[in-house]
């Protein structure tokens, strides 16, 4: 039944991974190729604060399944559920050792960098800090270092028949998480006639039925807090900026809780700033773009140093053909929230989103390295057998 079928993809994605951390080998006459991978050694996952226990864990899980050792920090925000991470896997049976967590703030990190037997460093986090790391590492290429970093992320509305479900999937694309998943839609890019006006109309009252709150309210809210009131009042800070420069409020993100850190769902239409700044605005800030055709919408998307996510909205296959195909991301999501991703397929982007995948057996390419060996497959060779102008006696 339906336990056999799940044991059987596990039995599968297990066979695959396997291909890319054991080993195997074929026979050709007297000549045998083998391929067998092998741990870095100690590998230090540092996590973020947004999903504490399953992002690292994308690290996490690939390291030991290579047979690396790891050291997990976690983010200073976030200490009691690396805890219980630790707890379980100490419970799980992991020998001593295996799995060790260090809590700290920066300076915890710096000192695991500066550790000589460190042979990777994995990361989910945020841009500066994938750079600080980066440059810290710059003459230690023997480490291997793995981003997982966020996202300008677009979402491209060409028409739907329902406007009420494409309000709601820009809903849960934008503000989902309060905004704080590094695949949330940041720009909201749409056509400038009343096909797009009616889709902002829509949007407009959905947001004003979005609940904020705390996680025990009743009714339940679809928004809690930011991560700390600091983190709210950078965007808030963020949606100043924007106005300030030009950009027109449709619906003002503010404080709507009984601490600074709640924030209701923000709307700003940016088109009339010439130059805007390309940089991930962490939480529930939606920035409005206008466009002329489906051409300037995909090139709108692609306006970014980033490459996370980016999702469509549209009614018409031809259009997500067309748009998949042009645009720059590692995720792309048709009709479906650009924060939806699956755990079997590989999850991360391009440029300042990130270089390597932390999901599904990708994450092996950077947990364990390969040996390729050419062997004598027979007991022995004659010197008869040997190539043309190859002295069985001389090395090389």
């Amino acid at each position: 039944g339906e336990a056999g079928a799940i044991a059987a993809k596990v039995e599968i994605s297990i066979r695959a991974y396997d291909e890319r951390t054991g080993a195997s080998e074929a026979i050709s006459g007297a000549l045998r190729t083998r391929l067998e991978h092998r741990p870095h050694g100690v590998m230090a996952v540092f996590g973020p604060y947004n999903f504490p226990g399953h992002l690292p864990n994308g690290h996490i899980v690939p390291a030991l399944l290579a047979g690396n050792t790891v050291i997990f920090k976690p983010s200073s925000l976030t200490p009691l559920v690396a805890d219980l991470m630790a707890a379980l896997w100490d419970e799980a049976g992991l020998p001593a050792g295996v799995f060790n967590l260090l809590h700290g703030s920066r300076s915890m990190g710096d000192a695991i960098l500066g550790e000589p037997r460190l042979a990777g460093l994995l990361v989910t986090g945020s841009v500066p800090t994938g750079i600080a790391l980066t440059k810290a590492l710059a003459e230690r290429p023997e480490v291997i270092l793995a981003l997982e970093m966020g996202g300008n992320n677009p979402l491209v509305y060409w028409g739907a028949g329902d406007l009420e479900a494409a309000a709601m999937l820009v809903i849960q694309s934008a503000y989902i998480t309060s905004g704080q998943r590094c695949t949330c839609a940041r720009r909201l890019i749409l056509p400038d006639d009343d096909v797009g006006d009616a889709l902002i109309e829509a949007l407009t009252a959905a947001i004003g039925r979005v609940r904020v709150g705390a996680f025990d309210t009743l009714p339940e809210p679809f928004m809690g807090p930011l991560v700390s009131n600091g983190a709210a009042a950078a965007v808030l800070d963020a949606q100043r900026n924007l106005e300030q420069a030009g950009g027109k409020i449709i619906c003002r993100a503010e404080n709507a809780g009984p601490t600074p850190a709640f924030l209701s769902p923000g709307l700003i239409d940016v088109t009339k700033i010439s130059e805007r700044a390309d940089e991930e605005v962490f939480g529930p800030l939606l920035q409005v773009i206008r466009v002329g055709d489906l051409d300037e919408a995909i090139t709108e998307a692609n306006n970014t140093r980033f490459g996370l996510a980016a999702g469509l909205i549209s009614d018409d296959l031809a259009v997500y053909e067309e748009f998949h195909a042009g645009v720059r991301a590692g995720v792309v999501n048709w009709n479906r929230p650009t924060t939806g991703a699956s755990s079997a397929a590989p999850f991360g982007g391009v440029g300042l989103s990130g270089n390597h995948r932390p999901a599904a057996y990708y994450a092996a390419d950077y947990c364990a390295w390969p040996v390729a060996s050419l062997e004598d497959a027979a007991d022995r060779v004659s010197a008869a057998e040997l190539p043309i102008g190859i002295d069985a006696r001389e090395p090389g």
